[in-house]
């Protein structure tokens, strides 16, 4: 395939260049070879470049043959023109998923030889990508434009708002987001178009070819032609060849819009000033939850003290003061007295906690694809049994108190505040959906151990709220199977280097495995 159409490229006068590729992830081995060929602009001094790109198969795994004839068609039409002060680059990936993936690294000298060879052909900072989709022969009905990138990395907004002009404006052509075929601008569409991409921004995966080059800030989108329709190619040649003519235009990369924005619509979007308070509010609420908890541990009531000697030789003052015929005033009686701290042992707990996370990180990112489902299974057998025999061996070790309990729940969520706070700047949906996971883990407190049954509760409350039903959302989300979901984890973490699985196995399942002790420490420990 790559030979055939660098002789394509070869015909029509431009320089190509050839890339082979192999990753290995799951067990299996990705390995491919990437054709591309560069057009000089004849205005330019090659110190900018647009890429024009095409998988040979598409993410739904189907031959994109349109799509690729209709970038060859394109290189030869563009050569044409003398209007270029950009260098464009015509990309046709062996695959959607790793081959672009290779290319933008090697192109950025960041690529791993001998597994990804380097390009030997390059030019210069790339200032847009646009990817064609289109693996059918029959018209379209409208153009789906996906613009999510690796671990919720966007592209500029400019990019999408000029394609939706460009295509329902000059074109003539209905454009959609979110696979929301059937958008009628109303209330219900809009909050689905906005959930869909804040759950497909939350897990940080790559929605097409596009999502390789945005965390290079490169603004990238992929054009899915979709539906039966009167539209041909060549409306989608003339989208393309106006996409690109705009692109040139650029003075300066794109910067002036949005970098961080929920869309609604094609023409509506939530910006980050309206949507980053809620991350914010719910980050805050475990951070001041352990600032109360803090304080509370600092503090003990008049009557656990009076049992302590203190207490006894404060009593004793008072009566000589009585006997004396003089009266203790009120801030001579204070209803509560500070208390020491055992900080270094709750301390070392939560530390211990988070660094066991590294376990399912490591497991689920190195197992083979046949090991996956039988892995899964037996890791959520253990996440039920594992906070009560964490609380034994904890409570038999070292005899904690209900100050110790406390104080771990206070650092556990100061760290889960600290963590999805940080977060949330970073990619806000996943910071948003783990802390509505993670919120009830506020509310839980040791109870005495004749409130079993609160205990109970709690723990088949904190069962439906772990990363493993999580992750079957995920692929009932999906339709997927499980080693799916989990093959794709472990091939995101190995090629796009998405950090999903850190947050996840890192900072939620610690913070849901301290809150399983605090229920279990219902039974051990008076609170």
């Amino acid at each position: 395939m790559a030979e055939k159409i660098g002789g394509v490229f070869d015909a029509f006068g431009l320089k190509t260049g050839k890339q082979k590729f192999e990753y290995t992830a799951a067990g299996g081995v990705y390995a491919g070879e990437n054709v591309y060929a560069v057009l000089q602009a004849p205005r330019g001094d090659a110190t900018e470049a647009l890429v024009l790109c095409a998988a040979w198969v598409n993410t739904e795994g189907e031959l994109n043959e349109s799509g690729v004839a209709l970038v060859l068609a394109l290189a030869r039409y563009l050569k044409r023109w003398s209007l270029w002060s950009k260098d464009i680059i015509f990309l046709i990936t062996s695959d959607s998923r790793a081959g672009p993936q290779a290319w933008v690294d090697a192109y950025h000298d960041l690529h791993t030889p001998p597994a990804v060879a380097s390009l030997p052909l390059k030019s210069g900072a790339i200032q847009g990508v646009v990817v064609v989709d289109y693996p059918t022969s029959r018209g379209f009905e409208s153009l789906h434009i996906v613009y999510d990138g690796i671990n919720g990395q966007l592209p500029n907004l400019d990019l999408i708002n000029t394609a939706v002009r460009i295509a329902s404006g000059q074109m003539g052509v209905r454009t959609t987001l979110q696979e929301m075929w059937s958008h009628d601008n109303q209330y219900k569409d809009r909050l689905r178009t906005m959930l869909r991409g804040m759950v497909n921004q939350g897990l940080g995966h790559a929605s097409g070819p596009h999502s390789s080059f945005i965390p290079y800030h490169i603004d990238a989108i992929t054009l899915q032609a979709y539906g039966d329709g009167w539209h041909d190619e060549v409306t989608l040649g003339r989208t393309v060849e106006s996409l690109f003519r705009s692109l040139n235009n650029l003075l300066e990369h794109f910067h002036q819009s949005f970098f961080f924005y929920l869309l609604m619509a094609e023409r509506r979007f939530v910006s980050i000033g309206t949507y980053l308070p809620s991350a914010m509010l719910i980050a805050v609420n475990f951070t001041i939850a352990a600032i109360g908890l803090w304080l509370k541990s600092g503090r003990l009531n008049d009557k656990e003290e009076n049992k302590s000697s203190d207490g006894k030789a404060s009593e004793g003052k008072n009566k000589l003061l009585e006997s004396a015929g003089e009266v203790p005033s009120a801030a001579e009686q204070p209803d509560v007295v500070s208390e020491e701290r055992p900080l270094l042992l709750s301390m070392a707990f939560v530390v211990a906690t988070h660094f066991l996370g590294f376990m399912p990180l490591y497991l689920f990112n190195n197992l083979d694809e046949k090991n996956f489902t039988s892995a899964f299974y037996i890791f959520t057998l253990l996440n039920v049994i594992l906070p009560p025999v964490l609380c034994a061996i904890f409570t038999k070790s070292f005899a904690p108190t209900a100050l110790h309990f406390t104080l771990i729940k206070c650092f556990s969520l100061l760290l889960l505040g600290m963590f999805l706070s940080a977060l949330a700047t970073l990619n806000f949906s996943l910071s948003f959906l783990i802390g509505v996971f993670a919120s009830p883990i506020t509310f839980i407190n040791p109870t005495p151990k004749r409130k079993w049954t609160v205990g109970a509760a709690w723990m088949a409350l904190l069962q439906g709220l772990t990363p493993t039903t999580a992750l079957v959302g995920v692929a009932l989300y999906w339709g997927e199977p499980l080693s799916e979901i989990l093959k794709e984890a472990a091939f995101g973490w190995r090629v796009w280097g998405m950090w999903t699985q850190v947050v996840v196995w890192c900072v939620w399942w610690p913070a849901w495995i301290i809150a399983g002790v605090l229920v279990a420490g219902s039974w051990a420990v008076e609170a």
